[in-house]
């Protein structure tokens, strides 16, 4: 697939676009914590000046800057050592989701059996969208609709949900309508996108009425030409007034309000349409096209997701960057060059994320600090990443996971090869450490939740769960000797020795670990190196009542050679939950009725008679498996 990039201006000053996008880049979202910035973006100054920061506001006038506790907007701002002219316009936004009544009904909004691109589509319980592109999943080559969050998922939508084609406004059928499942979804900086695996339909990727199937695309530029097919309003054209915009949209309880990366698209003047309007309710998911020629190519320019409110007298539209939304939900526009094995096809199941019910008794996530709540790489709007059977929350500052939380059902393990190391694509690199950490030194490529712990299920979900181990979001930097010094392996046991030994009710556990970050973790190659790690095994007895082991692994002292030098041996101690939310700073205070080292009670399997360990005491070490308390 090839990638067009469009030409880049400068301003008068000099300064480049490109400096223009770092500095967007950077300062967008404190521009918009103005009350009365609704966007900021590149343009031109007054629609034909000189390249400028342009910022669009709720209401002007000093009484509404007053009245909103406002700022008044320079008029030039200083970028990389140069002032830049700005330029303010009035302009409100909201979701291209209201449905516009019509007398007219055509095939855009009728069933179509092949789905194309152009017409009506929707989450069951949202009302009616545009099916944007018909792309395919990167990881096996399934078709998929691309089309907005808000379309495909909504406030109240879930991975897996039924979607729809039409869109519910337009033909309340669910049961025949059915046109796939949500595969992925994103809202947030990156765009207004998702993904819907396509089911029970033959697909058309060409465009409707512009006949033509997108296989590139642009990063557009100002005055780029541009045209869309959309189910409300059709083919209309437009061109591109402002790139690298930050917009503010209010999408509605619980997503509420959000800061989206986009560009804005005014009417073609060339060719205005009747009504004045390029976009109206119902276009949402429409992608826009290059226009060249006199007609549309087959280059991607952005996804439609917004334009102005009611009342607005400046007619335009908001679309996301075609690459950002790639990178988030991991599609292709054109076929896979190798066509996708069975149990790659079968394999696309949605990912849930861990359970906290799992067990029938609720094993919830530990609690975050403010502090590490900011620091944690959001996902949607969640503060963890799902995968198949396990999830990762993830530190922004240490690029690696500051816990992972998994599901064990020990009755449907599936034994699979190893996979390859990768970085998980939905997810920004720069929060990822990948195989450069690793090259040529003494570092080990180190699970965090096991990959054998994960791999169950039909086989499809099996392997799926077993490529999404490999991930390096699931991956901590370990000295080689982790496991081997470690009590001979006994840390990667500990699960084993659980489902062994302890009086289960049934072969099922919940885990949840990761890193000790410390001050004092090694600095090398731009990572710190973790001293120590933890884990916390749940599991519910045969009384059903639920039981906590907790467990540190660690280290006394560290030599900062890893390319040459041993480390020295590692350590296991069982802990309480108290003692490992202090070690952690993380909150385990609604699991501490279940901590078999507070409430004694509660063991089954005591310390074994030839052990030396002092069963009262919060941290014991264990020097072998007889010193385990469960």
């Amino acid at each position: 697939m090839a990638k067009v990039t469009r030409g880049s201006r400068q301003s008068t000053g000099g300064i480049s676009e490109e400096a223009l996008r770092r500095h967007i880049r950077a300062k967008g979202a404190d521009y918009l914590q103005d009350p009365n910035v609704t966007s900021v973006g590149i343009g031109l100054k007054n629609g034909d000046g000189p390249i400028c920061i342009q910022f669009t506001v709720g209401t002007k006038g000093d009484s509404a800057i007053e009245s909103l506790g406002s700022r008044r907007i320079p008029e030039a701002i200083e970028v990389e050592g140069q002032m830049v002219p700005t330029d303010v316009l009035q302009r409100a936004f909201r979701p291209s989701f209201e449905i516009v009544a019509e007398e007219q009904i055509d095939l855009r909004r009728q069933r179509l059996d092949p789905i194309r691109p152009g017409v009506s589509i929707a989450h069951t319980a949202e009302t009616a969208g545009t099916l944007g592109l018909i792309v395919f999943d990167r990881a096996t080559g399934a078709p998929c609709v691309l089309s907005n969050w808000h379309v495909l998922n909504g406030n109240v939508g879930k991975i897996g949900d039924t979607i729809v084609q039409p869109g519910p406004y337009d033909d309340n059928n669910i049961t025949l309508n059915v046109a796939g499942t949500l595969l992925r979804s994103h809202l947030g900086a990156a765009g207004d996108c998702a993904l819907s695996k396509v089911q029970q339909r033959g697909y058309d990727r060409s465009v409707f009425e512009l006949n033509v199937v997108p296989a590139r695309m642009a990063r557009v530029a100002l005055g780029d030409k541009v045209v869309k097919s959309g189910r409300t309003t059709a083919v209309t054209r437009g061109v591109v007034r402002r790139v690298d915009v930050m917009a503010k949209i209010n999408y509605g309880i619980p997503a509420g309000e959000q800061a989206i990366g986009c560009f804005e698209i005014g009417p073609d003047p060339q060719d205005v349409p009747a009504d004045g309007e390029i976009s109206k309710g119902g276009d949402s998911g429409s992608a826009w096209l290059i226009f060249d020629k006199g007609k549309a190519t087959d280059i991607f320019a952005g996804l439609h997701f917004a334009g102005e409110t009611n009342g607005t007298s400046d007619e335009h539209a908001l679309a996301c960057y075609p690459a950002s939304i790639q990178k988030k939900l991991d599609f292709v526009l054109e076929p896979l060059t190798t066509a996708p094995t069975a149990v790659q096809i079968e394999s696309i199941v949605a990912r849930r994320g861990y359970d906290a019910g799992f067990l029938g008794a609720a094993v919830p996530e530990p609690g975050l600090s403010a502090a590490q709540k900011r620091d944690a790489v959001n996902f949607g709007r969640g503060q963890t990443i799902p995968y198949t059977h396990f999830s990762v929350c993830l530190s922004a500052k240490r690029r690696m996971a500051r816990y992972v939380a998994w599901n064990i059902d020990g009755s449907r393990m599936v034994a699979l090869p190893r996979r390859g190391f990768s970085i998980d694509p939905r997810i920004d690199a720069k929060y990822q450490f990948g195989d450069a950490l690793y090259l040529e030194n003494r570092v080990d490529r180190g699970h965090i939740a096991r990959r054998a712990d994960v791999c169950w299920g039909p086989v499809a979900e099996a392997e799926q769960a077993n490529r999404d181990s490999f991930y390096f979001t699931n991956i901590a930097p370990q000295h080689e000797r982790f496991n081997q010094s470690s009590r001979k392996g006994l840390w990667g046991e500990l699960e084993n020795l659980v489902f062994d030994q302890a009086d289960l009710k049934d072969l099922k556990l919940s885990v949840v670990g990761g890193p000790v970050f410390g001050t004092e973790d090694i600095e090398y190659r731009d990572a710190l190196i973790p001293r120590s790690f933890w884990k916390m095994i749940a599991y519910l007895g045969k009384d059903d009542r639920l039981r906590c082991a907790a467990f540190i692994l660690s280290q006394e002292k560290l030599l900062n050679d890893l390319e040459s030098l041993d480390l020295d041996p590692f350590r296991i101690y069982q802990v309480s939950l108290a003692e490992l939310a202090r070690k952690t700073e993380l909150n385990f205070d609604l699991l501490s009725d279940a901590d078999i080292i507070s409430r004694p009670e509660l063991v089954t399997r005591p310390v074994g008679p030839e052990s030396l360990v002092d069963a009262t005491k919060a941290v014991t070490e264990i020097r072998s498996e007889r010193d385990i308390r469960l």
